[in-house]
């Protein structure tokens, strides 16, 4: 096996770029480690470091052996430079993101206000950045949470497997990607596909918002366990949320709602396809009669 160490510069950065391409995230260590003994070691430090003499006393004793001032300033860790960088606070970001959000007066100038939208930091790990695509003539728009790794590898919502699953979910209610507009909760994708915390909701918030009020839809699919919850402010689950006409407000535009199942949950559930036809009926029906109240 060639190792990293026996590949030109040139030759690592192509295997690195492939494997990213592959949707690789995690490497595997040239040597077997055991997490449960680092874990314990890390246990016992701990413990040790709150056992340990008040840095007072510490320094008391230290004067008594003899060791200088300047030793004990050498001794000390130089400060980080993260530690250095002062964080900005959650409700200056999400001032900011009201601010860029509200001063976009098309969908356009909306896409490029997120992307140059610097106080999230989802976005520091994300390679593309989500925003609303597609048509508007249906007057239809699908919500969904937030990217996986095959959105932020293409730079679009539902893509991959999933996509190819919301396709065919559009395509029962006669519908297209061209057709209706798409977007998700959340522009960037989170480290590791984890939950996004409350702060990083708080702060993408206006700018879901704010797609919503300038795509202006007639109807709105929302996809999903999370998109269902951040909307709808419930904790029941999306099979407790699913199939039910819902008011969405966003940025004074009110619009017809309805909860589903996301395509990724049918994916790994495949009964629960039924549920989600159902919904689409449904759906499908009140788009046809015209309905918006």
């Amino acid at each position: 096996m060639i190792q990293a160490r026996d590949m030109t510069h040139a030759e690592l950065a192509a295997l690195l770029h492939f494997h990213a391409e592959a949707g690789v995230e995690w490497l595997v260590e040239d040597q077997p480690i055991d997490r449960i003994a680092a874990f314990a070691a890390e246990k016992t430090a701990r413990q040790v470091a709150r056992t340990a003499p008040e840095p007072q006393a510490a320094s008391a004793a230290q004067a008594q052996r003899g060791t200088s001032a300047n030793e004990r300033q050498a001794a000390r860790p130089a400060p980080s430079l993260s530690s250095a960088l002062p964080a900005i606070p959650d409700e200056n970001a999400v001032a900011e993101a009201r601010f860029a959000a509200e001063s976009a007066r098309s969908l356009a100038e909306l896409k490029t206000a997120i992307e140059g939208f610097a106080s999230c930091n989802l976005k520091t790990s994300a390679r593309s950045t989500i925003s609303a695509a597609g048509g508007a003539e249906s007057g239809i728009m699908l919500i969904g949470p937030m990217p996986n790794a095959d959105d932020d590898r293409e730079g679009q919502a539902f893509s991959g497997r999933a996509g190819l699953m919301l396709d065919r979910m559009l395509a029962a209610i006669g519908q297209t990607r061209e057709t209706v507009t798409i977007t998700t909760i959340i522009p960037w994708r989170p480290p590791g596909d984890r939950m996004p915390s409350v702060p990083e909701c708080a702060i993408c918030r206006p700018f879901i918002e704010r797609q919503i009020a300038l795509a202006a839809p007639k109807q709105v699919l929302v996809l999903g366990n999370f998109a269902a919850r951040f909307f709808f402010g419930e904790n029941g689950t999306i099979h407790a949320l699913r199939g039910q006409w819902r008011s969405l407000g966003a940025g004074g535009h009110a619009v017809q709602s309805m909860a589903t199942l996301h395509p990724q949950e049918l994916l790994t559930a495949p009964a629960s396809k039924a549920l989600a036809w159902q919904d689409l009926l449904a759906f499908a029906a009140r788009i046809q009669t015209g309905e918006t109240d």
